[in-house]
């Protein structure tokens, strides 16, 4: 059940998200939650590699290079995920800092 309430969460999140972030684009709520699935497992499986891979650069960036590998990762989704749009490099940074605030909101009420 605690699943299906964080998927829920999650799908709420995009949906706003991309209806704030200028340059993106969710054409309906099916297709929010299928990139908050998808986020979901390239988060789960690939982000853990890829951070393993750079994290010389991220070290040396303090961190910061995180968010560029957040960034790639949501730039993938939009392209798996049809109906999800997002215009730029810089779009694609934005939403992924909105939709942690968005998602930490709601997950303080969950």
């Amino acid at each position: 059940m605690v699943t299906i309430l964080h998927l829920f969460l999650s799908t709420i999140a995009v949906f706003v998200t991309g209806y704030v972030t200028p340059g993106v684009r969710v054409s309906n709520f099916t297709t929010a939650l299928i990139v908050a699935i998808v986020l979901g497992v390239l988060n789960t499986f690939l982000r853990p590699v890829l951070l393993f891979l750079t994290l010389p650069v991220t070290v040396l960036t303090l961190g910061l290079f995180a968010l560029v590998i957040n960034t790639a990762i949501i730039l993938l989704a939009a392209e798996i995920v049809p109906g999800f749009f997002i215009e730029s490099f810089w779009s694609a940074f934005i939403f992924g800092i909105v939709y942690f605030f968005v998602n930490t909101f709601l997950y303080l009420f969950a």
